[in-house]
């Protein structure tokens, strides 16, 4: 009989805890301790083309929720609180609200907490591909609709500040949506500073041909699952190639950020893997 992929992957985990001499703790830990310890990551993205009246500009990245897998909206709400206490200029949310939307309890709670978050240039979001599955299209849409988000799917938008102004680009989500990187960049300046929204991260060897100056990504997770000597153990199709952090791609070049991400998907685990939400600071400098 085949091993579904979950059962695989928690047999490979409960083997390496093993094989490294890790006991009971070490499961308690990744199970119940590590996936709470919000971290804050605090990045310079630093450009030449970025406009002085930019300069110090905050950008707050969260991605990957996975609301309903072992994820509550107590976590969301802290995450909210955190979010907003970092006052930033502009949020935004890289894909995968909730685990499996055909299964989740849709009402008014999960808006009333996403609304609270602030940011006097906006709050913009993306599809990722469990906000597409289980039927969760229009629903999620209208659930970031509802709390005050602008979808940006196959789109960009110009972002101003006093006599400059950047553009934010979003691609549908790559493995169920329709990306369509063209029609997403339709109209935008190509000498003009540039952030790209992907979901996931491996896309940007396609993005690096394009004048996109950064790529924001999440879907990776950071591998949830970091074994020394073994590496990442979680790393689902379109993030094997980058899965956390910097990279930089390609002759333009294209800066990519993969973020861990704040929840958990397939196994209720984080291991030296702690979840973020990152801070971003603008600098022409």
């Amino acid at each position: 009989m085949k091993m579904k992929r979950r059962t695989f992957l928690k047999k490979m985990f409960g083997s390496l805890l093993a094989f490294f001499g890790l006991g009971g703790g070490t499961y308690y830990y990744a199970r119940y301790m590590e996936p709470d310890m919000l971290t804050i990551q605090t990045e310079t993205i630093k450009n030449t083309s970025i406009p002085e009246s930019f300069q110090d500009f905050k950008i707050v990245q969260f991605t990957d929720t996975h609301v309903g897998f072992h994820y509550s909206l107590d976590q969301l709400k802290n995450v909210v609180d955190t979010i907003n206490q970092q006052q930033p200029d502009l949020i935004l949310f890289t894909g995968d609200l909730v685990d499996k939307p055909h299964e989740y309890t849709w009402d008014e709670d999960i808006v009333s907490v996403l609304e609270q978050l602030q940011a006097p240039h906006g709050k913009y979001w993306i599809y990722g591909n469990h906000d597409h599955g289980g039927y969760g299209t229009e629903v999620v849409k209208k659930t970031m609709a509802d709390s005050g988000f602008t979808v940006l799917q196959n789109s960009s938008t110009a972002i101003q500040k006093g006599n400059g102004l950047f553009y934010l680009a979003g691609l549908d989500d790559v493995m169920l949506g329709r990306p369509n990187l063209e029609k997403a960049l339709q109209g935008v300046d190509p000498s003009v500073f540039t952030i790209m929204m992907v979901h996931e991260p491996d896309y940007a060897d396609y993005v690096k041909r394009f004048p996109v100056d950064v790529q924001l990504s999440g879907h990776s997770h950071g591998g949830q699952i970091q074994v020394p000597l073994f590496g990442y153990l979680v790393t689902p199709p379109h993030a094997e190639k980058y899965v956390e952090g910097f990279h930089e791609l390609g002759d333009y070049p294209l800066q990519l950020y993969v973020s861990r991400g704040l929840g958990t998907t397939r196994l209720p685990y984080r291991f030296l893997c702690k979840p973020e939400l990152t801070v971003f600071k603008l600098s022409n400098k």
